[in-house]
């Protein structure tokens, strides 16, 4: 009997773009392959070890059967409460643990299951371009209509919006924003959000901001939270990961926080999808909350100084470029005598010439093009290594 195979392209998946990331991924496991040692500063992996506290506490806790079943899909209550002490703590905003916080497996769990709860088709969600991928394809795959605003500058943007507004016989459904921004690295104060707060409220969209890198702010920089504008939890939710503040990047712990109407149809879709995260895991991340803020400090110390190392080698090889004010990533404008090709191909002359792998800035999209993002991830020995083997290329 011959088997049935699908002759079709299958309908979500059509929608989604060859990974460009995938090119440079395989040339580089090309290169490793032949016995070449490549420095890595594509994927924004963090290689720095969990602190010990938290990796004994879940030692500790998967030793207790009590701990092996299911637990709640929305987080036990414990660290719903410690994530919003956090919250108190630190920007001074009170939230409800049972109501306004919900733990989530990572920041991608949260946000594109909460576009699957919110979104319909159709729904217009506008996102600045480029942006993080999932921003763009969530949407997608959630039915909605991605309007992608270029963002030379926050402020660019927030006109760019506003004038949307003025034009567009139907709002926004949702305006996702994440800052400090991955890719570019731009970071804003407390009035960007006051604005994006003001808009939403008088239009009737909802904000979701991903604020993946809460904690690594630079040269005195703090990252402000979205939730401390007045309002803000009336329109929207911002999403926190373990995964950069506390080095828990695999370990996959998230936490969405803020409007309720938004957070219960989130928690609603999870619970069919999910049982949360493994017990012992959440009961770790309690103490990471708890205990670990100092650690936090160091991790954001650790990524200026790699970041300081990096821009420097870049300048000595004849490479300006500016240094960011947050996130793990620096976000580079092709050199000038290279302007002429795309970022993917400079990208690969870099893996091939200089044994070097970043990000082609394509890949996050058509904005993204002429430009290249550098991950904070290799030692400034490893660091310093890369920027010889550019220097090298850019001279030659």
């Amino acid at each position: 009997m011959e088997l049935m195979q699908p002759n079709e392209e299958f309908y979500r998946i059509q929608k989604l773009p060859p990974y460009v990331f995938a090119v440079i991924n395989e040339m580089k496991a090309k290169a490793r392959a032949a016995q070449l040692d490549v420095v890595d500063l594509g994927m924004g992996n963090p290689d720095g070890a969990t602190p010990r506290a938290i990796v004994s506490k879940l030692v500790e806790a998967s030793r207790n059967q009590r701990n092996h079943r299911y637990s709640m899909s929305k987080g036990i209550p414990h660290l719903r409460q410690e994530i919003v002490k956090r919250y108190q703590k630190n920007y001074g905003v009170s939230f409800d643990p049972e109501t306004e916080a919900i733990v989530t497996i990572g920041a991608k769990d949260a946000l594109a299951h909460l576009l699957f709860a919110v979104i319909g088709p159709g729904d217009a969600v506008v996102s600045p371009n480029p942006c993080y991928p999932i921003h763009q394809y969530g949407v997608i795959m959630a039915e909605g209509h991605a309007c992608l605003l270029p963002m030379p500058t926050p402020a660019d943007f927030l006109q760019s919006l506003n004038d949307l507004y003025k034009k567009s016989s139907k709002a926004p459904k949702m305006i996702l924003i994440s800052f400090p921004h991955n890719p570019t690295t731009q970071c804003v104060d407390l009035d960007f959000f006051k604005e994006i707060v003001r808009l939403a409220a008088h239009h009737g969209t909802m904000v979701v901001h991903d604020f993946a890198y809460a904690d690594l702010g630079f040269d005195g920089y703090k990252p402000p939270s979205m939730m401390q504008v007045e309002g803000a939890k009336e329109v929207g939710v911002e999403i926190f990961s373990m995964s950069k503040s506390y080095n828990m990047a695999g370990w996959r712990v998230g936490f969405c926080l803020g409007n309720p109407k938004m957070i219960g149809a989130l928690a609603r879709i999870k619970s069919y999808l999910d049982y949360g995260v493994f017990q012992p895991i959440q009961i770790a991340s309690i103490i990471a909350l708890r205990e670990c803020e100092e650690d936090t400090k160091k991790i954001c110390a650790m990524y200026q100084k790699r970041r300081d190392v990096l821009i420097q080698g870049l300048h000595q090889a004849g490479w300006p470029v500016e240094p960011p004010k947050g996130t793990m990533f620096v976000w580079a404008p092709l050199p000038e005598k290279h302007k002429h090709l795309t970022s993917l191909e400079f990208s690969k002359m870099m893996l091939e010439t200089a044994l070097v792998a970043v990000s082609p800035g394509i890949g996050f999209g058509p904005m993204g093009e002429g430009h290249v993002r550098f991950a904070l991830i290799e030692n400034p020995q490893r660091t310093r290594q890369a920027t010889a083997g550019i220097k090298k290329m850019l001279n030659s």
